[in-house]
This record gives structure tokens, C-alpha cells and sequence, in this order.
């Protein structure tokens, strides 16, 4: 489990790319305190560590994975938001994230709002029913409120920390970015449904 707050920015140094999915070797400071086999969310896809050394880590990402998530797009050199898993005793200060990507959005307009940036997403077909405005959700990897919803957009607005801290900051019109929603939300869904069929 994560909670959505960006612990590094990580520097992907090498991808092995083949027809059964990828390897991904990422610099970090915080993979000092990883161990094999412990889980890392990468953009807010939740990662397991494969491979550990003082300032890098590695770990292999399925096909599935690679499709569904902007990870299949990764380039040498690019930044990535990285969270290891929470631990026991240590504070929330996001909100429940699982670590799995529900639908990769795509930035439609980025404007200054004060000292904050509001950032437009269009979320993919289908998704938009999970969300609820001053809600929380993930955007590649980082815990957010939604501060405004349209249809199938939505909106937040990011303070200059997490400008700062993650690669948001950087995030530009047409970008795509990974999408995980409340799983409260889909969690209710699912019940709702069983009730209405009388199970």
C-alpha cells in the first residue's frame, strides 16, 4: 500500500526491452533502504525490486503492465515519481493507493492559478464515475483533490512543493499520465451492484 506522497525523484538509467515484457534500472537514493523484492510504486504503478544496490534498483514490468500505464513509454534518462511502500507506524499523509493504474489520462492544459498550477486531465471513458469533486486521486503517483470536474476531465491544482518535488512540475500539454481512482469509490460500485442483483 502507498499513500501517494512522492518520497524522490528517481532517474531511469537503462531499459531492457524484450517480447516478454522489461527490465527497468532506476537511479535513487532511496534504494538504500530497499530490499529485494520490496514493492515501489514508479509513477504510481506499483513495482516489486528485483535487483538492489546502494543508489539503484531494478525491476522487471510485465506486458500487461507495460500496456496499461505510461511505464511502455519510459526513455533512458527520464524522471519518475517513486514511493516505496508504506510502512507500519508511519504517518498517511496522502490518501489509500494500491499501486495499480486504472487508465492512463492525458493532460489537456496546464495554467497558473496564484502561486498554485491547475492542471486539466482527460480521464479515459468510463473512469469519470469514480470521481467526485474534492475527492482524492492519484495522478502519476501523487495524491491529489480533485478541484474541479467536467464531463470526463477533471482538474487539480498543484502548490509549488509538489511543482517541485515530482515530475508534474514538468508535465505539458498532450502528456500522459497514470491514472489510479478512489478504490473506496469501486469498492461501493461492486456492492451496490450485488445488492441490486439480490446476492
Amino acid at each position: 500500500m502507498f499513500t501517494g506522497v512522492i518520497r524522490e525523484l528517481g532517474t531511469v538509467e537503462a531499459i531492457e526491452a524484450s517480447d516478454a515484457g522489461a527490465r527497468l534500472r532506476i537511479r535513487a537514493a532511496l534504494a538504500e533502504g530497499l530490499r529485494e523484492g520490496d514493492s515501489v510504486a514508479v509513477e504510481g504503478a506499483c513495482l516489486t525490486a528485483a535487483t538492489v544496490a546502494p543508489d539503484a534498483f531494478e525491476a522487471d514490468v510485465m506486458n500487461q503492465t507495460l500496456g496499461l500505464t505510461t511505464l511502455g513509454g519510459l526513455e533512458a534518462g527520464d524522471r519518475v515519481n517513486l514511493e516505496p511502500a508504506l510502512r507500519a507506524a508511519e504517518p498517511l499523509g496522502g490518501h489509500i493507493v494500491q499501486g495499480h493504474v486504472d487508465g492512463v489520462g492525458r493532460l489537456l492544459s496546464a495554467s497558473e492559478d496564484g502561486i498554485s498550477r491547475r492542471l486539466r486531465v482527460r480521464v479515459p471513458d468510463g473512469l469519470e464515475r469514480y470521481l467526485v469533486e474534492h475527492g482524492s486521486v492519484t495522478v502519476a503517483g501523487v495524491s491529489l483533490t480533485v478541484a474541479g470536474l467536467g464531463g470526463a476531465e477533471l482538474e487539480v491544482s498543484l502548490i509549488p512543493e509538489t511543482l517541485e518535488r515530482t515530475t508534474l512540475g514538468a508535465a505539458g500539454e498532450g502528456d500522459q499520465l497514470n491514472l489510479e481512482l478512489d478504490i473506496i469509490a469501486r469498492y461501493v460500485e461492486r456492492l451496490l451492484g450485488f445488492k441490486e442483483r439480490g446476492s
